[in-house]
């Protein structure tokens, strides 16, 4: 039986589905899917009230310790093998099973400015037609009651930016020379340069270069939200596709399919919510560039604009 020995443990709309993608076409790497979640959930019966959540979750997440071994069962001369869940950086609870199971996990986070990444997750529930209500706005008055209603981590928009506090649960339970940040805008600009700094982290080749072409699980306004969720979303021709068709290449057509559907539609936050978000943040920003030694003296620097 064999557990993973990395993890991409998030943010949420912050880079991962792409990072994890590229990594999967290095030789040395071995991984098969994405947010099974299995740290996040071991053991655990969920219940799940918000739009589609309980469906997803019991489509996706894998919480028992068996059938999770099983993803690595193919598993044959690669040095680095894991998988990117993004509740894992998240949901309480997390680090600690990491550290019981796997003391010598590697874990990678990619961080995104809080604001931005709010946002991005909010289009992103409106292309994928959950998000009920029309603006930005009016779903971050709802987030409070929706997370007393429980609702998925998901629709917590401003929650899941406070990356100082969730990060530092790791930072206690491991060494550091074991933590890999980079942020979203390093791995935008230099996709594949990120990408050989994980390898390097990973101790594999980082001679390898990725294709960077595609950029996966892109947030949106949909120009035909029927192809979007035909791609999306399982269905009867993609399931007789499946045994034609490589993994490998079902993943990147479904993201350029997805890539082209909402590029050229990029919705602006208001000025004065991306102010009131930025001093929500700010202390724990402030707190952030100490513990993950980086300068994010930009993301401060929005609140005067």
């Amino acid at each position: 039986m064999t557990l993973p020995n990395f993890l991409i443990i998030g943010a949420a709309k912050s880079g991962t589905t792409s990072l994890f993608n590229y990594l999967a076409q290095h030789p040395q790497v071995y991984t098969k899917v994405k947010e099974p979640g299995f740290f996040a959930y071991e053991g655990q019966q969920v219940q799940l009230v918000g739009p589609e959540d309980q469906e997803r979750f019991e489509r996706r997440v894998i919480a028992e310790r068996r059938p999770y071994e099983a993803l690595f069962d193919g598993i044959t001369t690669e040095k680095a093998y894991g998988e990117a869940s993004v509740a894992y950086l998240y949901l309480e609870g997390t680090a600690d099973r990491i550290r019981r199971y796997a003391p010598d996990m590697r874990l990678i986070a990619i961080l995104r400015h809080p604001a931005d990444r709010a946002f991005s997750s909010f289009w992103h529930m409106r292309r994928d037609g959950r998000e009920p209500l029309p603006t930005f706005e009016e779903a971050l008055a709802a987030e409070d009651g929706r997370f007393q209603a429980g609702w998925d981590y998901i629709w917590h928009y401003v929650r899941l930016g406070f990356y100082y506090e969730q990060l530092r649960q790791y930072y206690d339970l491991f060494p550091a020379a074991q933590m890999a940040v980079f942020l979203f805008d390093e791995f935008k600009n230099d996709p594949a340069g990120t990408v050989q700094a994980v390898c390097r982290f990973l101790e594999i080749d980082d001679n390898f270069i990725p294709d960077t072409s595609v950029k996966y699980n892109v947030s949106g306004v949909p120009r035909l939200r029927r192809l979007h969720q035909f791609v999306s979303r399982p269905n009867r021709v993609k399931r007789a596709l499946r045994p034609f068709v490589p993994l490998a290449a079902r993943r990147k057509i479904g993201a350029q399919v997805k890539s082209w559907n909402v590029n050229g539609r990029k919705p602006v936050m208001a000025a004065q919510t991306r102010r009131r978000l930025q001093a929500i943040y700010r202390e724990d920003i402030v707190r952030l560039q100490v513990l993950i030694d980086k300068d994010l003296s930009g993301w401060l620097a929005d609140e005067s604009d």
